[in-house]
């Protein structure tokens, strides 16, 4: 009755609900062992048991994948006419999804340490990690795992500071990722990017970022000076590891995470900032934290963090491009 069209026809439609999920309809590749040609692999790590209150983001990986399907692109890229230019083509970048760390629940630490190893494994294969968590616990462990590698400066954009020492003897909480990264030997310095409101910092957190060296714009701040002027104290060609907490942008396009707070950036603000780092910087490993689909029933914060990525893989991957021509 009905004409059926062979799986491999150009014809095929291949709409964003048909198939397997994986970012962005890219190759999925389990085996860390064979990432042979891929210059980025996508890595989940699903860990939620560092939260202090509201748990969700083991969905996080999975959530952000399948909004991704949504943008997923063939090897012509996907063209930005304010820029003019075609991101994500198959001669700039090709991406993999490599799939998940393991969890083991109940036992964060024996978790973060799967984590660790997995991020080193896709340093050992040359590809750049691009991980989904989680909580922002896991940039303990996706930063430790570049020990081996050449000394490099965070960027990190959060509405909060992340620096807390230690709570009732917990010092691996969602809340101390920078504080820990702070004592690793490779980390170089760090930049903390639009965090805004009270309970961003205690003071006593506070004081002892300020002494480490971090460099804090506020939100405000970042609205004022721009993007570039928050980033120019940083050499140009410099390595950096960039955490993205999704609760650095506002509530009302990311309702999803665990710790939400009101006045956050805009889309267009952290496209911006990170196009500025693509441009400026060497891009050695990006995380992005805290997308807790339970708390958002629209998945609008599912799919900003799905696009907010592709912007910026294409970013890192086209100036990659331009600087070697």
């Amino acid at each position: 009755m009905f004409n059926r069209l062979d799986r491999n026809t150009p014809d095929r439609m291949d709409l964003p609900f048909v198939g397997l999920t994986t970012f962005a309809r890219q190759p999925s590749c389990p085996d860390w062992n064979v990432l042979d040609g891929a210059d980025v692999a996508i890595l989940g790590i699903p860990i939620d048991t560092a939260s202090s209150y509201r748990v969700g983001t083991r969905f996080g990986p999975r959530a952000i994948r399948e909004a991704s399907m949504f943008h997923g692109f063939g090897p012509e890229g996907v063209f930005d006419f304010e820029d003019e230019v075609t991101y994500l083509t198959a001669d700039e970048v090709k991406i993999v999804d490599a799939g998940d760390s393991d969890v083991i629940y109940a036992d964060t630490k024996r978790s973060l340490a799967n984590a660790e190893q997995a991020v080193r494994a896709l340093l050992d294969a040359k590809v750049m990690p691009y991980i989904f968590g989680g909580d922002h616990a896991i940039t303990m462990a996706t930063v430790a795992a570049y020990s081996n590698q050449k000394s490099f400066h965070i960027i990190h954009l959060d509405a909060h500071f992340d620096f807390i020492d230690e709570r009732s003897g917990i010092t691996w909480g969602h809340g101390s990722p920078m504080r820990r990264s702070s004592e690793m030997a490779h980390v170089k310095g760090i930049t903390t990017l639009a965090p805004h409101n009270m309970g961003a910092v205690s003071r006593k957190d506070w004081e002892a970022a300020r002494s480490y060296g971090t460099h804090v714009s506020s939100l405000r701040k970042v609205r004022a000076e721009g993007a570039e002027a928050s980033l120019r104290h940083i050499d140009s060609g410099e390595r950096v590891y960039v955490s993205i907490d999704i609760d650095a942008f506002d509530p009302s396009i990311a309702p999803g995470t665990a710790t939400i707070s009101h006045g956050g950036l805009t889309y267009y603000e952290a496209r911006d900032i990170l196009k500025e780092i693509a441009r400026r910087f060497d891009v050695v490993g990006v995380d992005l934290v805290e997308v807790s689909p339970p708390y958002d029933p629209s998945g609008i914060t599912s799919l900003l963090a799905a696009r907010i990525s592709l912007d910026f893989i294409g970013a890192i991957f086209h100036e990659r491009t331009q600087r070697r021509v």
